[in-house]
């Protein structure tokens, strides 16, 4: 028994909801999402309420039913509030400019780094040392995020590099701390 899977999604007034077979698009006022959906689930619409069921309960059945219902929920909040990772750089001389379409990230590399903005996805630079990822696609914004960070990971004894603006990062002591 699915407890994720078994909840209902409310689904708000200003959001519309399309079923055609296997495919759902959602649409909002920020914008309209699509997603194919596994051939065993089925999902039915009733008076804004939207339930994801599943055929039986075999163990793939069973992981793509809360799997399902968590994406579309998902959906349906990107498309009316955005979803957004924040990104601090540490480090002397470190630094993230906007310039256009890109960012260009000054990472103490002999070159700079530069990253084009792809579909659905914007950059915010608040300062010098923090981006901020914008996209009603949760997936997407979580991937680019993580791609900037990969540009240069945080390490452990100094601190520097490019990090989540939640993240902890446990440090380390250098040879001589004992």
């Amino acid at each position: 028994m699915s407890r994720i899977g078994n909840k209902p999604i409310t689904v708000p007034d200003n959001v519309e909801i399309k079923l055609d077979g296997n495919n759902i698009t959602v649409k909002g006022p920020k914008g309209t999402l699509q997603r194919d959906l596994h051939k065993n689930i089925t999902v039915k619409i009733d008076n804004n309420v939207l339930t994801v069921t599943r055929p039986n309960d075999e163990p793939e059945n069973r992981s793509l039913h809360g799997l399902t219902r968590t994406l579309i929920s998902n959906m349906i909040e990107g498309v009316v509030n955005e979803y957004n990772k924040e990104l601090q750089i540490v480090g002397v001389g470190y630094r993230v400019q906007k310039q256009g379409k890109k960012i260009v990230l000054n990472l103490g590399y002999s070159h700079p780094v530069e990253m084009e903005e792809p579909e659905g996805i914007t950059y915010d630079v608040t300062n010098a040392n923090t981006i901020i990822v914008r996209g009603i696609d949760k997936e997407l914004v979580g991937q680019k995020a993580a791609e900037i960070r990969t540009k240069r990971p945080p390490e452990v004894y100094h601190g520097k590099g490019i990090k989540y603006a939640d993240e902890h990062i446990r440090r380390k002591e250098g040879k001589t701390g004992k």
